[in-house]
């Protein structure tokens, strides 16, 4: 997540907080995953779901992480996702299946998913699953790595057809969510990582400074007259604003465009969507995963891709002192320092999670 609709996330994840407290990560995944037990989803469901949650810290995403949570386990205890069962496969093609999640734990339907694609696009070249009624996916880009690291290639997207917070182009009524679009490409040195939204910015940084009552770095909302806006509290206010899509003012036609692809991709695929009635929070979701050597071949697209890196890499650079860097890699330098030296975590997310720790009587990890 990490485009001009994530840097607002990007400028408050690498700030300096107002604690330094870290953790183990391994730490941190047992006790999400402790948590979810707890609250009666079985051990395979947990595992998946706490270590996309933990891997999204790690990639720096500090709102589509951890602090997703307690969120996660208030929708378990109402029973809005639900814990137990498969998800129901409505085709299945050699090349393209679709499935209905049945809005069980977003995390786990996609990882399950990845698995049966790169199985079978290893054998056949590709292999593209939709899924509707699926619950909340989290962060995009901790799925990537898992296909990466095989040598394919993955495509990610997903929309929330429960709620709209997005705009099209030229309007003032919103129609969309911030619909991520996300890829991982392999290469023979670091994966390029890419997960952005076609708004401007997310329904998770814009909830998050509303509350702490800052602003957003950019004019990134409407209010709702038309007027752009850094403050995301136009978005609560009466009459409601919006989020711009990605461009902006001037140029969100490009943001609108591919958010309508997502829906494509989404539910029109899925065959479910926004003209279904509304369920609750969750996610239809696009994956699609690419073996480069049933094409010119691994090493012939490495090549390729190697060559582009490093001419982006030496491209001389606009700022003194700031190489040029690929899409994933400042989160990846995180995710391998905070490995080590422990990970930092959002000063709101330990507080939210605490309160359920108790309720549930799980231990609480200790500090590095």
């Amino acid at each position: 997540m990490c485009s001009t609709g994530k840097l607002s996330e990007r400028l408050v994840s690498f700030n300096k907080w107002e604690t330094d407290l870290k953790y183990k990560a391994e730490d941190l995944r047992k006790f999400a995953m402790s948590l979810l037990q707890a609250i009666g989803l079985d051990i395979e469901k947990s595992k998946a779901v706490a270590d996309i949650l933990v891997e999204g810290d790690l990639l720096g995403h500090t709102t589509h992480g951890l602090g997703l949570l307690a969120p996660y386990l208030a929708e378990l205890e109402l029973g809005k996702m639900n814990k137990d069962g498969l998800p129901d496969i409505l085709s299945d093609f050699p090349g393209a299946m679709t499935w209905d999640g049945k809005r069980l734990p977003g995390p786990w339907l996609v990882l399950r998913a990845m698995d049966i694609a790169i199985e079978r696009a290893k054998k056949q070249g590709t292999c593209s699953i939709v899924i509707k009624r699926s619950h909340h996916i989290a962060c995009l880009a901790a799925y990537h790595q898992r296909a990466t690291a095989q040598g394919m290639l993955i495509v990610l997207h997903c929309s929330d057809a429960n709620s709209s917070s997005v705009a099209p182009f030229g309007g003032l009524d919103p129609v969309f969510t911030p619909n991520p679009v996300s890829f991982g490409i392999p290469s023979s040195t670091l994966p390029i990582m890419v997960d952005v939204s076609t708004s401007a910015t997310t329904n998770g940084m814009t909830n998050r400074l509303f509350n702490e009552k800052k602003m957003l770095p950019a004019a990134w909302v409407m209010d709702g007259q038309g007027h752009a806006s850094i403050d995301p509290a136009v978005l609560f206010s009466e009459p409601k604003g919006t989020i711009l899509p990605l461009g902006g003012m001037d140029s969100g036609h490009k943001g609108y465009g591919l958010s309508l692809m997502v829906e494509a991709m989404t539910g029109g695929l899925a065959g479910h969507g926004r003209a279904d009635a509304l369920e609750g929070w969750g996610a239809t979701v696009f994956l699609q995963i690419i073996d480069p050597q049933a094409f010119a071949g691994l090493k012939a697209f490495q090549r390729q891709m190697d060559h582009v890196i490093e001419r982006c890499k030496n491209s001389k650079p606009a700022r003194q002192n700031e190489k040029v860097r690929l899409p994933g890699e400042r989160g990846l330098q995180h995710q391998a320092q905070s490995e080590l030296q422990g990970l930092q975590l959002y000063p709101s997310i330990m507080p939210a999670l605490s309160s359920w720790a108790q309720k549930l009587k799980v231990e609480i990890p200790q500090v590095v």
